[in-house]
């Protein structure tokens, strides 16, 4: 098993002290990765609903660190840690202009970008940002994927499509990781799978949540479509990464319930989740560590590294 942790974008961590120091902190207790959410802006009325809190409403004062220039900076900042943008809302930016930013930094890493992708949620901000169509988004992402394919392969190279054209050009550098840089779908609706099936080298979905629990069972069945769908495509389901990213809520004691939430209660019924997740087919872990002072959230990295890690990592 391979794990990651989330970097802090927006709240009192998101700084350059908070941010350096788990970038350091990170890379040094053996974690691979590190995830970046993206938001551009929030605007001050939403009226769209949030879909991983029943509440259906965003845990966010407004404040947010943009999801590609932190990649940058924390590439710059380390020498073996991946990158892993968690997820990056494709019709937010232009795709010419986001191919080149994300080969860009493929380069200057040496190879250390995952593109984890989204549609999208909050139509507000699509519309601040002058985006593409919101209703049309799914259709959107899927188009600028095969962009991206396209201006990350040698040029020149050219695109007439639906919602994005260009004539000939070339897109140089091209990424370091070949073909490209790993591109992973996030959210687990059916057109989330049938966007992996077709278009990615990984699965990402969000876990541990009320309104996304993706407790065993229920992960068994969704990987079952996922398969059946690869296959469809007539792809090797075996070349898909399964990545889990889940909401840790350790305790010092087990918790006694049928309906215990993955990755909650001691360490032993956590390590006994990794066990039951790796035998499913995951093979990548991401994990917030976020409490309210650095100290403390580097300290939980620490007996996270210390007490799962360093047992489940073979």
């Amino acid at each position: 098993m391979l794990y990651g942790f989330g970097l802090p974008v927006r709240g009192e961590l998101a700084n350059f002290e908070g941010i350096d120091a788990m970038l350091r902190t990170g890379e040094a207790l053996g974690f691979c990765s590190a995830t970046i959410a993206d938001h551009v802006v929030f605007p001050t009325a939403v009226e769209s609903q949030y879909p991983y809190d029943s509440s259906g409403i965003h845990p966010s004062t407004g404040d947010a660190i943009e999801a590609l220039s932190l990649m940058a900076f924390a590439a710059g900042a380390t020498r073996t840690l991946r990158f892993i943008t968690s997820v990056l809302i494709l019709p937010h930016r232009n795709p010419v202009l986001t191919a080149k930013m994300i080969a860009t930094i493929d380069v200057l890493s040496r190879g250390r970008v995952t593109l984890g992708v989204g549609v999208g949620w909050m139509r507000e901000e699509f519309e601040a940002l002058d985006a593409a169509d919101f209703d049309r988004r799914g259709a959107v992402s899927d188009e600028y994927l095969r962009i991206f394919k396209k201006l990350w392969s040698p040029g020149p190279v050219e695109h007439q499509g639906e919602h994005y054209s260009f004539a000939p050009l070339r897109c140089e550098p091209l990424p370091v990781q070949r073909p490209h840089p790993p591109i992973w779908v996030g959210g687990h609706s059916i057109p989330a799978l049938r966007r992996t099936a077709k278009y990615a080298d990984g699965w990402h979905p969000l876990g541990t949540v009320d309104t996304a629990p993706l407790r065993p069972a229920e992960f068994r069945g969704l990987l079952d479509r996922l398969k059946r769908m690869t296959d469809a495509e007539g792809r090797d389901f075996n070349d898909i990464t399964i990545a889990y990213a889940a909401r840790l809520r350790e305790t010092a004691r087990p918790i006694d319930s049928n309906d215990r939430m993955p990755f909650s209660g001691s360490a032993e019924q956590i390590v006994e989740d990794v066990e039951t997740y790796r035998a499913l087919g995951v093979s990548h872990l991401s994990f917030d560590f976020r409490k309210p002072s650095l100290a403390e959230t580097t300290d939980r990295m620490a007996w996270f590294a210390a007490t799962i890690l360093e047992p489940t990592v073979g």
